[in-house]
């Protein structure tokens, strides 16, 4: 691409273009122009661009150099760091694409394929804590999109994790440090979309451990385990159903006890609301089934109901619902209806929300009248086994939970 004349004539003019150069500056002035940010780049770009499994070697090479790197090493001393930190840019660059062009398929599949013919892509996790910020972030955004990267209409790197499945460990490790949690676990998140990932880290030991990631002081660290946990409980449907059928009993006392009845707000409240995703969906039937059969926890969402906080009450709503919608109720769960009746027929006459429903409309009226029509079974204990507020309220934004028509009874 040529200089235009003009800005050619610009330098040679000087600033105002009024005054004359002489000869001698005219060199310097030239000199200048063709050093520039500019005019360097018109040239690199036409500049032969090394293939992409050259660059994913040679990225290859010099991590396994940084892995070498005895621990008490300041890794920012490699003599070759800035060359890593510029490949790794790279590589993202060809992933990703640019605002002026988009990503070419051939380069990324010749990349892919690269990555996972050796042990680039352990090398790049096991490497990321030796890695500055930016070179974080670029591995970060590489390992996310290699995961949807298709070679040959097959995405290979299902087939590397599958085979590699202790990487996996390393991801959910990660939630330890607080520096590098958030880079393995949007790395975790992007992996899970395999279902054969996702199925070695539910069966896992580390699933019992995100309950006590999920409570980390840290709040962005807890936020995103708690993004990681609902991913796995809720995209590959038939392996959460097949996980909670085989680890129902663990599983929901550590739910209740560490999620819902925690004593921090935002961690109930995500929770209740991940608890109605999983119960109301439709592979989870039988999970469902016996969770309402349950009076220990009837007892827990009807604590629920009297939260103080309009969207944990409308949440909990949606999962009491399911135990007053069972055909089947066990004698204990129609007992404890029936002795808080009272309780619970003003709670709802005041359950209010600000936005027009119709489907929560139909869904209270049918509540409510499954409670008054109750009969209890054999003798009620004596007292009322919950208090509710005299007044509840649950003004305020309505939580697009998917719900189901008390019409579709529990058989």
């Amino acid at each position: 691409m040529p200089i235009p004349a003009t800005q050619i004539a610009g330098l040679a003019n000087g600033i105002n273009g009024s005054r004359k150069v002489k000869p001698n500056n005219l060199k310097k002035l030239f000199t200048k122009a063709f050093r520039s940010t500019a005019v360097k780049s018109i040239f690199k770009s036409k500049a032969k661009r090394k293939p992409p499994a050259e660059i994913v070697r040679r990225v290859r090479f010099l991590l396994e150099a940084v892995d070498s790197l005895d621990d008490n090493v300041d890794p920012s001393h490699f003599d070759k760091m800035e060359e890593l930190d510029s490949l790794l840019h790279e590589l993202k660059a060809m992933l990703y694409g640019s605002n002026e062009c988009e990503p070419a398929v051939d380069a990324c599949a010749q990349l892919t394929q690269e990555f996972f013919r050796e042990n680039t892509f352990r090398l790049i996790i096991i490497c990321l804590p030796k890695l500055n910020l930016e070179a974080r972030k670029d591995v970060t955004r590489i390992v996310a999109n290699l995961q949807r990267q298709p070679v040959n209409s097959r995405l290979i790197a299902s087939d590397y994790l599958e085979a590699n499945s202790d990487l996996m460990d390393h991801l959910v490790c990660g939630y330890d440090d607080p520096g590098l949690a958030l880079h393995y676990g949007t790395m975790l998140r992007e992996c899970i979309r395999h279902q054969v990932v996702a199925r070695y880290v539910l069966n896992s030991e580390h699933m019992k451990k995100f309950f006590d990631h999920m409570q980390i002081p840290e709040f962005d660290v807890a936020a995103d385990a708690t993004a990681t946990f609902k991913e796995l409980m809720t995209r590959h449907k038939s392996t959460v159903a097949e996980f909670l059928s085989e680890n129902y009993d663990w599983f929901f006392v550590e739910f209740n006890a560490k999620l819902l009845e925690s004593g921090n707000y935002i961690t109930r409240r995500q929770a209740i609301k991940l608890l109605g995703d999983i119960l109301l969906d439709r592979s989870n039937s039988a999970v469902m089934k016996r969770y309402v059969s349950s009076k220990d926890n009837l007892r827990i969402l009807m604590n629920l109901l009297r939260e103080a906080s309009k969207n944990i009450q409308l949440d909990a709503f949606h999962v009491f619902k399911l135990f007053v919608a069972n055909r089947n109720k066990p004698t204990d769960i129609v007992n404890i209806i029936v002795a808080n009746r009272s309780k619970l027929l003003r709670f709802f006459a005041s359950f209010r929300i600000d936005k027009e429903d119709e489907q929560f409309e139909a869904d209270k009226a049918q509540v409510v009248k499954e409670i008054a029509e109750l009969e209890a079974k054999g003798p009620l204990f004596s007292g009322e086994l919950h208090k509710f507020p005299g007044t509840p309220t649950a003004s305020g934004e309505l939580y697009k939970l998917p719900t189901i028509p008390l019409s579709r009874r529990l058989t």
